[in-house]
């Protein structure tokens, strides 16, 4: 009897890293090896740039680019984090324009330009504030996970040992986004008033939730490994989560056209991709290997 493939891997994602390794503990075809790296989005450009790990979250800007730039790795349509993004916009109470359309001519902070959940965010203020990219100039910690990527000119790297509660309290931004590191701070408040209810009536027009970590796989691997993928997905098909009115976690290529088109249209308006290219472009090797059942 032949042994389990056992792949490296970097999930941060609770709820997955928990069921995988239950389900995979005994799985007689693939195994994880698990890496620890906290955050996980510290892992991110390591896959993209390196491909040091197997298997690894990512999160989907960081995999758009990674496939915009030819990187060896395959995208899975199989959601590992997802949230509505409303609220991770916010300014300090009393010094903050009265909503997201004020920020227009301002300046907002975020760790990286290329964060998904700042892609996000500025996807809603160009639909919902009529604020575009470029109407802003962005204040970042950081650069890109793809190294081959550049900020375009309305981006300003700060020093990075400035927090982005440092920016708006010193008056250096008008507001910042936040991920899962938004505080809970009674002096921090939403530029969308009413976050849920925009979350909602976001979910109302694009029946879909905002995704932001994707799972990844080498290309290597994969192609030396294809039953052992295989195997992987079935699990991962069998932990999708249930319950609720809306899927938080939509898995499968129909299920996550929506999200991704939303995304590249956002990604084209922030001069965040080298190329054009579509759904099917970007889940076609995934596709390949594990057939209809993606």
């Amino acid at each position: 009897m032949s042994q389990p493939v056992t792949f490296t891997a970097a999930i941060g994602a609770k709820y997955w890293r928990i069921g995988l390794e239950a389900a995979l503990a005994d799985n007689p075809s693939v195994r994880f090896d698990f890496q620890t790296v906290s955050p996980i989005h510290r892992a991110f450009a390591p896959m993209a740039r390196e491909q040091v790990y197997d298997a690894s979250e990512m999160a989907i800007v960081t995999a758009l680019q990674a496939f915009a730039y030819n990187k060896p790795i395959i995208v899975l349509p199989v959601t590992l984090a997802a949230r509505f993004q409303h609220k991770c916009l916010v300014g300090l109470r009393g010094r903050a324009p009265a909503d997201a359309s004020g920020l227009k001519g301002g300046t907002i902070a975020v760790r990286a330009y290329t964060q998904t959940t700042g892609v996000w965010v500025r996807g809603l203020l160009a639909e919902e504030a009529g604020v575009a990219p470029g109407d802003v100039t962005w204040l970042t910690q950081e650069g890109a996970h793809v190294a081959e990527y550049e900020d375009p000119a309305w981006v300003k790297h700060v020093d990075p040992k400035l927090s982005l509660m440092d920016l708006l309290h010193s008056g250096q931004a008008q507001a910042a986004i936040f991920g899962n590191d938004l505080p809970d701070d009674p002096d921090l408040v939403s530029m969308f008033p009413d976050p849920k209810a925009a979350d909602a009536a976001w979910y109302a027009r694009h029946g879909t939730i905002s995704v932001n970590h994707l799972l990844t796989i080498r290309r290597d691997v994969a192609e030396k490994n294809p039953d052992a993928v295989r195997a992987l997905w079935q699990v991962l098909k069998a932990l999708h989560p249930t319950g609720g009115d809306i899927d938080m976690a939509p898995s499968g290529i129909t299920a996550l056209t929506a999200p991704v088109n939303f995304l590249l249209e956002a990604c084209a308006a922030q001069k965040l991709l080298p190329r054009a290219f579509s759904v099917t472009d970007l889940f076609a090797e995934a596709k390949s290997l594990l057939g209809e059942a993606a």
